[in-house]
């Protein structure tokens, strides 16, 4: 109950356009599943986030955090690089006298657009072709069914957007695959977002991430700052922090 008060309470507190951003891959997206939309070219997103264990692969059996830099090079290639905490009892260093946060896991993630919502027929919807933490830097010799690739995906998604009278909402639908042992994804994930017509700032969203269902919304703040919060299986709390620019 004390969760639900804390989500809408930050629900309340942040509104004020939104960002099509995921929690734990800082890449353009839904939640947690992707989607096909895209950056305007030249966009530069900097942030970072609380991740609730239950969103995490199981390597962080603890809440962590990461943060990222995404940076979309033209308007149908997006790039991103993200960080995320390990504690130093996960890594056993605490014999060493190392506690807390102290090491990172580093990925980086792809995105590219293959078809503009459109671009054919005004039915067409837009695809987007991308993975995240592909490959693995050490224990090569396991990937890329383990190793420390723990964030690895490969996906195809697609995305159109619906108006119904004065609202419009959008429609994602996307499949991803990997072959880890640990946190394996092979299935079909899908989304809705809203952006209600009397306060366009708001995006809400709820999506299944072939895993999970879950519930978030996005604000912005000062222009520039945007908010990002998730319910993931409807409980459990992630939020985060997003500064976005568009560089000429």
């Amino acid at each position: 109950m004390m969760k639900c008060k804390l989500y809408l309470f930050v629900l309340f507190c942040c509104v004020s356009f939104p960002i099509a951003a995921q929690l734990t891959y800082g890449t353009t997206g839904l939640l947690h599943a992707p989607s096909a939309e895209m950056q305007r070219d030249k966009t530069l997103m900097i942030g970072g986030n609380f991740l609730n264990k239950e969103l995490t692969p199981p390597k962080w059996y603890y809440h962590t955090y990461n943060y990222f830099l995404n940076v979309t090079v033209f308007p149908w290639m997006e790039v991103a690089y993200t960080c995320t905490l390990f504690k130093a009892e996960a890594l056993g260093l605490k014999p060493y006298g190392y506690t807390g946060f102290t090491n990172q896991d580093r990925y980086f993630s792809l995105r590219l657009r293959a078809l503009k919502e459109g671009q054919f027929w005004k039915y067409m919807p837009a695809v987007v072709v991308g993975t995240s933490d592909p490959f693995t830097s050490t224990n090569t010799e396991l990937a890329p069914t383990e190793g420390n690739g723990y964030y690895s995906r490969f996906f195809v998604a697609a995305t159109k957007h619906i108006p119904l009278g004065k609202e419009e909402i959008g429609v994602h639908l996307s499949y991803l695959y990997n072959k880890r042992r640990d946190y394996k994804l092979n299935g079909v994930a899908a989304g809705i977002t809203y952006n209600p017509s009397f306060h366009p700032q708001l995006r809400m969203i709820a999506e299944y991430d072939s895993k999970d269902f879950a519930l978030g919304a996005t604000y912005l703040l000062f222009k520039r700052l945007h908010v990002q919060v998730e319910m993931q299986k409807m409980k459990y709390f992630s939020g985060g922090l997003t500064y976005k620019i568009h560089l000429k």
